[in-house]
């Protein structure tokens, strides 16, 4: 037990600090708590400086008797002498309280813990997953889902979320695509900023807050071949223009948190990087809080070929600039010591700490140890009816009608038979997502059950294909179920019966997320079979897809009337889907990622580059940039989406021909809703440098405006450009505002544009 005296010595000198920072200036940039931290630093051992580097998962049942022998013996004793700064993993106010009760009153110093944990799009109510949520292009939606996850996480004793995923990814085969926010930069940007304001608010202090973290930085979206945690190899152009802009922002946002990454970058792990850790965030960008790493990321730069040993990569990961280790345990075995051999600078340790001592001072864990640690916060603010709303608009919004003929959709209320089938139609688990993290299992709507509220319909129900065998969890591989048709002859009996067919078909859960790579991403096992045989039967079809990345589904697309993406939408997923199905909520989605063909085509985004032989006017010569068996073309283009209205664009207009230094020219278009119901359009404006002293994308996204139109309604839209509009960063990081000719495009996704064209001067 730690003495009286110096718990009273703390407390003063916390007190004298936050008297004289209270009347310090607001515009400084020093840190508040920048004395208070000092002061702490002054007298702290060098162990316990590297004690709080030093980040644990949770190893033992914390209400339980201590661990008496093993590793987790150990690291309790190490908990006990004040040298774990952080742990994850750990959730709910008893077993928090009991963690942070060892730090405050048993360390010699009495310094609180932060509770880490992966809560990325929810806690206990599940929102739908970051890419569907970013379909929605509704950045105050997707604000309001991180603050309910913050706010439920933060009831449960949590105070720093390992959230948002910023990275940038054009390849579908990559499984964590479901965490991020798609293929574009500046799209992705607004999302990072938003999701930061939504877990953090304005006051990391009030008890429904939460600390965030920008990850991975950077280039993780990149890995070769989608294969999670393999090499990164892009080139400067790729990396400022496409990769660091949305940690860019983040950083803007006041994130207080960056993890790195898994994947080498130009041969160098980014936990060891110090161009990225130090030269870019810590440096150019003057970020001042703190890094922590990826899980075992240090000790893995051994395998990575770049560090011998342990010793070696602590001594490497320190002095890049990465500040907390997660679960490697080698700064706290090998840190001191480096230090007292010279080998790395003391300097280097108090930096890191300082900024981890700051956020514990930020998130209010000096005033009050246990202000996450609130029973009575906890059993009222998890699961309030509230949050269910939310999340249910988000989901709502989150949905993309890819293919409406014949307006098979919305369906009618009455008097129609249809038949439901797919395993996934009757799934109450596989819509919470992956990363789902306290969600209870089986606890989503299902589609069977958000259609059973539409009770004047006659609605069958038969399982059909069995997507899984077994109900595979988080830590084990999904076994896809490719032999087993018995259930195929009843749902072909139904769906000879019935007007319409809906067919839930998709991915497990499971089958996206981390280390969920995937070579193949049509519709896995005996689910395209499926579909097919019931097309054969009924081909009155709405294909519901429930996934986590996009799909190649071109027979689907070419087929079936109806398709619906409706992604993993978490715990109000059925009824979502049943009132877009009905018309109770008109779709408003569009992609953020490009739906390829097929596999092939991967990676496929709408931003690329022109060749030396783009596509030529005929179409009929051989030496150009083409496949031989399929079309360059998409399966459906980033920004795409229908709605169960219409849209017409017209009347593209600019205030003038062009524009020049410090200069703007306004950009407008006349939208009308041309159909019979009250729909939502997004309208997209693209940019195409068409010269510059690095080539340019053929379109960049650069504004969107969401529009609520009633039928018949025409509403003029207008854009302002200016010189941030049309830079771009060169290969040496340095932001480039380049005279030339420039086309704009504005319409309802990156394909279908009008256009015209305009000049700056610089």
């Amino acid at each position: 037990m730690k003495s009286l005296s110096l718990i009273l010595i703390i407390v003063l000198m916390n007190i004298l600090h936050s008297c004289q920072n209270n009347s310090a200036s607001s515009g400084s940039n020093q840190s508040p708590y920048a004395k208070q931290v000092d002061s702490l630093l002054s007298i702290m051992t060098l162990e316990e400086k590297v004690g709080q580097m030093n980040q644990y998962s949770g190893f033992w049942e914390v209400t339980g008797p201590a661990p008496e022998e093993g590793s987790a013996a150990i690291r309790y004793e190490q908990l006990r002498k004040g040298l774990i700064g952080s742990m994850l993993n750990v959730t709910g106010v008893e077993n928090v309280k009991a963690l942070q009760k060892i730090a405050v009153e048993e360390t010699r110093l009495g310094i609180p813990l932060i509770i880490g944990y992966d809560v990325i799009h929810g806690y206990k109510t599940m929102a739908p997953i970051p890419l569907a949520e970013s379909a929605s292009w509704d950045l105050e939606a997707i604000k309001k889902s991180a603050e309910v996850a913050a706010a439920e996480a933060a009831a449960a004793g949590i105070n720093w979320t390992f959230a948002p995923m910023v990275d940038i990814s054009r390849d579908a085969r990559w499984g964590r695509v479901m965490e991020g926010a798609g293929e574009d930069p500046y799209l992705g940007s607004l999302i990072a900023k938003a999701r930061v304001a939504g877990f953090q608010g304005t006051d990391l202090k009030a008890p429904h807050t939460i600390a965030a973290t920008a990850k991975h930085f950077a280039g993780y979206g990149f890995a070769e071949a989608g294969r999670d945690y393999n090499t990164v190899d892009v080139g400067t152009s790729t990396l400022y223009n496409q990769v660091f802009p949305p940690f860019k922002a983040a950083t803007d946002a006041g994130v207080k948190t960056f993890m790195n990454a898994f994947n080498v970058l130009n041969g160098v792990p980014a936990t060891g990087n110090t161009f990225l850790q130090r030269d870019i965030l810590k440096g150019k960008w003057n970020f001042n809080g703190l890094v922590v790493s990826d899980w075992g990321s240090i000790k893995e730069m051994i395998p990575h070929g770049y560090a011998k040993d342990g010793e070696q990569a602590a001594e490497l990961a320190v002095k890049a600039g990465s500040d907390m280790d997660m679960e490697s345990s080698l700064y706290v075995e090998h840190l001191a010591t480096l230090v007292k051999e010279g080998k790395v600078d003391e300097a280097l340790i108090d930096d890191a700490v300082k900024r981890i001592l700051t956020l514990k001072y930020e998130l209010g864990l000096f005033d009050n140890p246990y202000l996450y640690c609130d029973e009575l916060r906890e059993k009222e603010v998890i699961g309030k009816p509230a949050f269910h709303e939310a999340v249910l608009d988000m989901a709502k919004k989150s949905i993309v009608l890819l293919k409406n003929e014949k307006q098979l959709l919305p369906l009618n209320k009455k008097g129609l038979k249809i038949a439901l089938l797919g395993q996934l139609a009757a799934d109450k688990d596989s819509p919470l997502g992956s990363w789902r993290a306290l969600a209870a299992p089986n606890s989503a709507v299902s589609v069977q059950e958000g259609l059973e509220k539409y009770p004047d319909n006659d609605l069958l129900f038969e399982q059909g294909v069995r997507l899984t065998d077994g109900s595979p969890s988080f830590l084990q591989e999904v076994q896809i179920n490719t032999t087993d048709r018995s259930g195929f002859e009843a749902a072909k009996n139904i769906a000879k019966q019935a007007e319409v067919v809906i067919i839930v078909l998709g991915e497990h859960a499971f089958q996206s997320g981390e280390a969920r790579s995937r070579t193949e991403i049509g519709l896995p096992g005996l689910q395209q079979e499926f579909l097919e045989e019931i097309y054969k039967i009924n081909p009155n079809i709405v294909l519901v897809l429930m996934n986590g990345r996009p799909l190649a589904i071109e027979w689907a697309a070419e087929k079936i009337p109806a398709i619906v993406e409706a992604w993993q939408l978490g715990t109000q997923s059925g009824n979502a889907i049943a009132q877009v199905l009905y018309g109770d909520y008109n779709p408003s989605g569009k992609l953020t990622m490009t739906f390829p063909r097929n596999v092939g085509q991967i990676p496929i985004y709408y931003n690329h580059k022109n060749t030396g032989r783009p596509v030529l006017p005929d179409n009929k010569q051989i030496f150009w940039s083409h496949y031989i068996d399929a079309t360059n073309s998409p399966l459906f283009p980033f920004g795409y989406g229908l709605s169960y209205t219409s849209f017409e664009y017209k009347n593209l207009q600019l205030s003038k021909n062009g524009f020049s230094k410090d200069g703007s020219i306004e950009v407008s278009v006349e939208v009308t809703n041309t159909g019979y119901l009250l729909g939502k359009e997004t309208v997209q404006l693209y940019l195409h440098d068409l010269y510059a002293s690095v080539s340019r994308p053929v379109k960049e996204l650069k504004g969107f405006e969401q529009i609520d139109l009633q039928p018949g309604e025409t509403r003029k839209v207008t854009f302002i450009l200016n010189e941030e509009s049309i830079g771009f960063f060169d290969n040496e990081g340095n932001w480039k505002v380049e005279s030339g000719e420039f086309k704009v495009f504005v319409g309802g996704n990156s394909v279908n544009n009008l256009e015209s064209v305009f000049f700056y001067e610089e």
